[in-house]
C-alpha cells in the first residue's frame, strides 16, 4: 500500500483521537487561568527595621512558585529622593538580573508622591520625582507604577489618619475640586515620559482623593491615555469593599491583595477572596494579583499562607 505523507498524518491523528495542529481550532484559555500571582516586597517589611532586601523577597517569591514581585520604592537600597546616579542604575540592573535568574518577573513599582498641595512648586517637585520613578521602572523592566493621588495632610500622622478611617478635612480655603484638578494636571505632565518608557501609571485607591470610587473616577475620567489606568487595593476600602471593588474592577490594570494574619498593622479586614475573585473574573480581569501581607504575623509563615489562600480563591 502506498500512502501519502498527508494521508499518514491524518490517519495517525484520527487513530490517536486528537485534533491535528494544522486543522484544529484554537482553544480559548479560561479567563480565570490568566490570573498570575505576585508578592509585594512590602509583605516582608512594614517600614520598621530591619529592612528586608529586595533580592531576598525575589528569592522567597521564587521558592513559593509565584510569577512576580511588586517592588516598594522605599524598600530599595538607593535613596528615595536623590537624582539617579550611575551607581543607582547599576543597582537596578543587578536587581533585574537577579529576578531573571530566579524566574521572577518584576511586575510593579509602588512609589510615594503627593499631587494634592496648593503650592505649584511643590507639585512640580512631585512631578519630577514621578518622572524619575518612571526611569527607575524602565531600568528595571517594570511595566507599571503605583500612583497615589496625594492627600490634604491636615492629619499629619498616618497612624492618626488610620484612626480616622482615612478621612481628613480639606485645607481651609480649598475644595475637593481643587485637589482633583491638581492631581489630573500632574498626572498629565507625567504621561509623555510614561509613554516614552512604556510604563503604565496606575492610580491606586490609597486614601486622600481616592478614598472612594467617586474620587477615583473624578480623576480617571479626565485622563484619556493608554498609559494610565487604575490599580485596586482590596484592603483600602474600609466599608462596603465589594460594591466599591465591583464598580472599579472593569477598569483595573493591577490588583494588590491585602491579608492580615496576626492582626493588621492599622486595621483588620475579613476579606472574602472567592467573592473578590468572582468580581474580577466577571469584569474580565486577566492581570496580576500581588499579595500585600499587612499582618503582624511573621511573614515567613504569613506570606506562604496568604499565597495558598489566593491560589484557592482564584483556582490557580
Amino acid at each position: 500500500m502506498n500512502f501519502s505523507r498527508r494521508s499518514f498524518l491524518t490517519a495517525a491523528g484520527l487513530a490517536a483521537g486528537v485534533p491535528l495542529a494544522f486543522g484544529a481550532p484554537p482553544v480559548a484559555p479560561s479567563a480565570s487561568h490568566r490570573i498570575k500571582l505576585g508578592i509585594s516586597t512590602y509583605s516582608y517589611w512594614h517600614f520598621r527595621p530591619p529592612k528586608v532586601a529586595i533580592e531576598t523577597v525575589i528569592e522567597k517569591a521564587s521558592d513559593l512558585g509565584v510569577e512576580g514581585v511588586d517592588i516598594l520604592h522605599r524598600q530599595m537600597d538607593i535613596p528615595e529622593k536623590e537624582p539617579l546616579t550611575a551607581d543607582h542604575r547599576a543597582y537596578l540592573r543587578k536587581l533585574k538580573r537577579h529576578a531573571f535568574l530566579n524566574g521572577i518577573d518584576l511586575i510593579a513599582f509602588s512609589i510615594h508622591q503627593d499631587f494634592v498641595d496648593p503650592s505649584a512648586e511643590y507639585r512640580r517637585q512631585q512631578v519630577e520625582h514621578t518622572v524619575k520613578c518612571i526611569e527607575i521602572a524602565y531600568e528595571l523592566g517594570v511595566p507599571c507604577i503605583r500612583l497615589n493621588s496625594g492627600r490634604w495632610n491636615t492629619i499629619a500622622s498616618f497612624d492618626d489618619l488610620m484612626k480616622a478611617r482615612g478621612i481628613e478635612p480639606v485645607i481651609e480655603g480649598y475644595t475637593e475640586a481643587d485637589g482633583t484638578r491638581w492631581c489630573v494636571e500632574c498626572i498629565q505632565q507625567c504621561l509623555p515620559k510614561a509613554a516614552e518608557c512604556g510604563v503604565l501609571l496606575a492610580l491606586e485607591n490609597h486614601w486622600g482623593l481616592t478614598n472612594t470610587p467617586e474620587g477615583m473616577l473624578r480623576i480617571a475620567d479626565q485622563i484619556d491615555s493608554p498609559w494610565f489606568g487604575i490599580m485596586l487595593d482590596t484592603g483600602n476600602f474600609l466599608e462596603d469593599p465589594y460594591e466599591k471593588l465591583e464598580r472599579l474592577a472593569p477598569r483595573a490594570k493591577f490588583i494588590q491583595a491585602k491579608t492580615y494574619y496576626g492582626g493588621g498593622e492599622w486595621y483588620t479586614l475579613d476579606l472574602d477572596y472567592p467573592r473578590i475573585a468572582r468580581i474580577l473574573k466577571n469584569a474580565g480581569y486577566r492581570g496580576y494579583v500581588s499579595l500585600e501581607m499587612e499582618g503582624k504575623e511573621d511573614p515567613e509563615t504569613a506570606v506562604p499562607k496568604s499565597i495558598e489562600m489566593l491560589r484557592r480563591a482564584f483556582a490557580i
